[in-house]
């Protein structure tokens, strides 16, 4: 077993390792895991909060199948209420650890917002995923995609409410970018109000918004529910986009690396059990179904963590297609490497938008947050491929390719803006 384990693992081993669940942790694991010569974890227990969202699964599923015994640590999954809520749980250290949202860990770290601390980045827990919903009663009127929204939103004045989940984060970007690439303007052309994930759909039944922007399962629970209408995706809008981190503080990390390896490691190989097959990701969606985590029928889950998609219209308008840029947790380890240009590009739009009033400097910022180092030995121990490059270049909806290259340029160069 010592010879098996000191060789990379193979991935047939990974999983049923993962599947069965290792309890303890023994000495010749030890050295495998840590073969880059870390040491043991610090803590041997971790909080991690999580918001009820698919893109939980990796955080949850490497403590329900006891992968994370396998690194010296035990993580305890935290449900919480808000983005908000985690933001101040992680600041004060009741959460060791979050699954959070990329540009609240960027905007907390610069203070945007009121909240200002070190923050760290660990690795990114998903790429895409994630949609817009738009009214079932918009989508009546012919608001079916954003050109059609904004050819009704001229056409009918009044004002129009859209709903994000965090001022600074990902769904908020999305929704900005796709609402600007169809010429209309979020900052003046729209009221944008912040509104919890598990609470979008009951929102969106009452009335209190047109549409809005959020991780699954909240926009596949609508088409269910019969109120809303999948307008657009956001692969569609960015393909691979980086969406959820596992997000820290800059104190924990320096206090606590090794644990902080450990659990990247651990969350890794979770990542890499629910891409592995088609019975994991379906046993994953009924695990994270449950009451405890995402709290909804697993129906809700099962279909677009597969690819399989509906717009939600009838008739004619009815549409169902199979998308290859589903929601992705590990992808032979292209989603998880925390690149720098995936931080930085955050940081632009945050300029864009007003949040920040002056340029930063972008490439240090992301040097400070996005901790490489330790994603690589975590990797190692994992045996997860890494990039050769910590930048990477993207073309986004409009056909404006983003690289990192020059962030001033590029946030000073969109028409529709602040």
């Amino acid at each position: 077993m010592t010879d098996l384990l000191k060789a990379n693992l193979s991935r047939r081993a990974v999983l049923q390792s993962a599947a069965v669940g290792a309890v303890g942790i023994s000495p010749a694991l030890r050295s495998a895991v840590y073969a880059a010569g870390s040491d043991a974890p610090e803590k041997a227990e971790v909080k991690i909060g999580f918001i009820p969202l698919t893109d939980c699964a990796s955080v949850v599923m490497a403590s329900v199948l006891g992968i994370d015994k396998k690194y010296g640590v035990k993580i305890i999954p935290s449900k919480e209420a808000s983005w908000a809520g985690v933001r101040d749980k992680l600041v004060t250290g009741e959460l060791d650890f979050a699954h959070v949202l990329y540009g609240l860990v960027y905007g907390v770290h610069l203070g945007v917002g009121g909240a200002k601390k070190d923050m760290a980045v660990l690795m990114t827990l998903n790429h895409n995923g994630q949609a817009i919903t738009l009214s079932k009663k918009l989508a009546d009127k012919g608001a079916v995609d954003g050109a059609a929204l904004a050819k009704l939103m001229a056409a009918e004045k009044r004002e129009y409410t859209f709903a994000q989940t965090f001022p600074t984060g990902t769904h908020a970007m999305w929704l900005y970018y796709w609402m600007a690439a169809n010429g209309i303007n979020p900052m003046t052309d729209a009221k944008v109000i912040t509104v919890p994930p598990p609470q979008m759909v009951a929102n969106m039944r009452v009335g209190n918004m047109d549409g809005y922007c959020v991780g699954e399962p909240w926009n596949h629970r609508a088409i269910i529910d019969g109120i809303g209408v999948t307008a657009a995706t956001t692969q569609d809008i960015w393909k691979d986009h980086p969406e959820k981190v596992l997000g820290t503080t800059g104190d924990f990390v320096k206090k606590y690396p090794n644990t902080a390896r450990a659990v990247t490691a651990a969350i890794l190989e979770a990542g890499k059990w629910i891409d592995a097959s088609l019975l994991n990701k379906n046993k994953m969606a009924e695990t994270i179904a449950e009451k405890s985590y995402v709290n909804t029928s697993v129906d809700a889950i099962n279909q677009r963590i597969l690819g399989r998609y509906q717009n939600g219209l009838s008739g004619s308008l009815a549409k169902t297609w199979d998308d290859p840029n589903h929601m992705k947790f590990y992808n032979d380890g292209a989603v998880n490497f925390p690149y720098l240009s995936d931080g930085m590009w955050f940081l632009t739009q945050h300029k864009r938008w007003g949040l920040l009033k002056d340029h930063p400097d972008y490439l240090a910022v992301a040097k400070q947050i996005n901790q490489i180092d330790i994603y690589k030995q975590a990797a190692t121990a994992s045996n997860t491929p890494l990039p050769k490059e910590v930048m990477r270049s993207s073309k986004l909806m409009d056909g404006v390719v983003w690289d990192g290259k020059d962030p001033r340029k590029y946030a000073d160069a969109f028409k529709v803006r602040a």
